[in-house]
């Protein structure tokens, strides 16, 4: 058991949202999972993404209650909302620190570290975890126009993975994301009574 690889992944949310969406497929959480669970020991899949907070409904909100429960630790934080200097309005949601710190305490505790990213903020961590001996890969894609990968990302990693080569292994089936959002929100809404209740473990 001591010579398997540990491993643990640590996705940028929104990044690998982007990633995917610019390769035109969705991905299956539960594939994505599976597939690197096989691949050695995961001691832990780590999620990161920014929440709008004052939003009745988010259409991210299904995927985060189900990461939560099917084997993700899932970091979020609340947007930041600011006006910019023209009088824009802008939502911050920046989740870089949060995922450095987590990959640096695990650092000590894994073999190799997969990042699913392609933002190029991320260079110097990925080069301070391989000075305490972490291999690292690094899952974007340079197949779009312009490449989602920042280029010094791309060199610093151990390895690089095209996210088009995992679309066989990790996509989902295109018509089960409308079946499973209308499921979502046909469901009954519990009351607050039966909210307590639960919450109380009755």
């Amino acid at each position: 058991m001591a010579d398997v690889e540990r491993t643990a992944l640590f996705i940028d949310g929104a990044n690998l949202y982007a990633t995917a969406k610019s390769l035109g497929f969705d991905i299956d959480y539960k594939r994505l999972l599976r597939e690197f669970q096989g691949k050695g020991r995961l001691i832990r899949a780590f999620y990161y993404t920014a929440l709008i907070e004052d939003q009745e409904y988010s259409s991210i909100r299904p995927l985060i209650d189900w990461l939560d429960y099917n084997g993700y630790a899932v970091v979020t934080k609340p947007t930041k909302e600011f006006v910019d200097s023209l009088g824009r309005r802008k939502v911050k949601g920046n989740m870089d620190i949060e995922l450095a710190v987590d990959a640096m305490e695990m650092a000590g505790h894994i073999d190799h570290m997969v990042l699913f990213s392609g933002d190029g903020d991320f260079r110097s961590l990925v080069e301070a975890v391989q000075r305490r001996g972490v291999r690292v890969s690094v899952i974007s894609t340079i197949t779009t126009q312009p490449p989602m990968i920042a280029d010094e990302l791309r060199r610093q990693a151990d390895e690089f993975i095209d996210l088009i080569h995992l679309v066989a292994k990790i996509g989902r089936d295109p018509g089960e994301r409308a079946e499973r959002m209308q499921r979502y929100q046909e469901r009954p809404r519990p009351t607050p009574q039966a909210a307590h209740a639960e919450d109380e473990g009755e």
